[in-house]
């Protein structure tokens, strides 16, 4: 009965993904099919509701920093803080090392904003359009950019699925972003080896594309538009509530909207909730976005998949693979344990969210220290996510910048950190043996 559950849960996914259709569909169907195995095995629709909620609260701290993220991504655009940092890192791509740069400035957009998809959008195109201006391959372009976005998703105090983790996990932010960094050195360095080498066969011209001049009719590029961007790092780097650096953040960047941008109070205040978008229209296609309705889909995604937790628990639906799981830990050690789990949940999820949710649902009794647990979602199910074809977290950031799905296998980053943990001996947060 319960393969019968979750074969049908998958199958549901899959379809709403060939068929373009939203993620909180198919979510919202697996909630009612798990409720209705619920009273299967015997639950009142009370105990239920209870289970339900016991998983929306693990996680309902973070749904206001979302929101908080959906206005100062807003707000960093209508500043110009985006368009400032894009221009300024754009002037250093050159032809021979053009696939290592654009690793490197994608990772500087994705720590600065925390979403993958936002830097795809931004920093992202502008890449791609640069390799196409120097007849780079979309596949090594793809693959360079897709590493990037996720350097910052994955440890960002900023970002999402780094904020979910901590708080299902129940750990420190900056304690998990500070052990992601010392896991992460080895493959980072390899990462820019392996695309500083590959640029060496990149011949052409630097791409004639003059953002300064897309820009400059829309923003004042200013240096003061840079403010917002080194408040939450400068808190950050002193270990502030990210709650307490993102409002900081959002503040400082008002009065750069109001007297250096000069916009109206009343277009400051609608970017916040509906997001930026310039007048012009090439300006529009490289910056739009942000604001709290940009947040509500991905809320809405964290609350359903999270209400999950709590009914595969008492319910026991999840029983049959935790047994698996439990003889991969005894034979390939912990960590090797969850790497495996990662892959068939980001391949069923189709979603880093879920995902990462199944992964710590089934492998967390396996911790006895949770920020080795947060440490191990990082670096399995928030990175093999992006790497499964059809899971959003890749397939939406390629499709963003016009990359093949080939370009997976170009995206060295998420690739070597789980190759580099696998053939370590022992963890990085506690280093204790496996």
């Amino acid at each position: 009965m319960e393969w019968i559950v979750l074969g049908l849960f998958c199958a549901a996914l899959i379809l709403g993904l060939i068929l373009n259709i939203s993620m909180l569909w198919a979510l919202g169907f697996g909630l009612v099919l798990f409720w209705l195995y619920g009273r299967h095995k015997g639950f009142s629709w009370r105990e239920l509701a209870k289970m339900t909620w016991e998983g929306v609260a693990t996680v309902w701290k973070i749904l206001f920093t979302f929101l908080l993220i959906g206005v100062m991504t807003a707000l960093w655009r209508a500043a110009g803080t985006v368009p400032f940092i894009v221009c300024q890192a754009a002037d250093l791509i050159r032809p021979s090392i053009f696939l290592l740069m654009t690793f490197l400035l994608n990772c500087v957009i994705s720590v600065l904003t925390g979403t993958s998809f936002g830097t795809a959008a931004t920093m992202g195109v502008i890449c791609a359009a640069m390799g196409t201006a120097m007849d780079v391959s979309p596949v090594l372009t793809g693959g360079a950019i897709l590493s990037g976005v996720f350097f910052g998703d994955r440890c960002s105090p900023v970002s999402t699925s780094a904020l979910l983790v901590a708080a299902i996990t129940e750990t420190n932010i900056y304690d998990n972003i500070r052990s992601m960094l010392r896991s992460a050195l080895v493959p980072f360095l390899l990462t820019c080896g392996i695309y500083a080498a590959l640029g060496l066969s990149v011949h052409g011209t630097a791409a004639g594309l003059d953002l300064r001049a897309v820009f400059e009719g829309s923003f004042r590029l200013h240096w003061t538009a840079l403010i917002p961007a080194a408040v939450i790092l400068i808190l950050a780097a002193f270990r502030v509530n990210v709650r307490w650096a993102m409002t900081a953040s959002i503040l400082a960047a008002v009065p750069v909207c109001l007297l250096v941008q000069r916009l109206p109070v009343q277009e400051v205040l609608l970017s916040a909730l509906r997001g930026f978008k310039p007048a012009d229209p090439e300006a529009a296609a490289l910056v739009s976005g942000g604001g709290v309705l940009s947040m509500l889909n991905v809320s809405a995604i964290v609350c359903i998949s999270s209400s999950y937790s709590g009914l595969f628990q008492k319910t026991g639906l999840l029983d049959g693979c935790k047994r698996g799981v439990d003889r991969m830990n005894r034979v390939a050690g912990r960590y090797r344990a969850t790497l495996l789990t990662s892959i068939p949940a980001g391949m069923a999820a189709c979603n880093q969210t879920l995902a990462i949710l199944l992964t710590e649902q089934l492998c967390r009794t396996h911790y006895e220290d949770k920020k080795d647990l947060a440490l191990d979602l990082e670096d399995t199910a928030a990175i093999t996510s992006p790497l499964v074809p059809w899971c959003i977290a890749g397939a939406v950031p390629l499709a963003m910048v016009g990359a093949p799905s080939t370009a997976l296998f170009l995206a060295c980053y998420l690739w070597l950190i789980p190759v580099w943990r696998s053939l370590r001996r022992r963890q990085y947060g506690a280093a204790r043996a496996e």
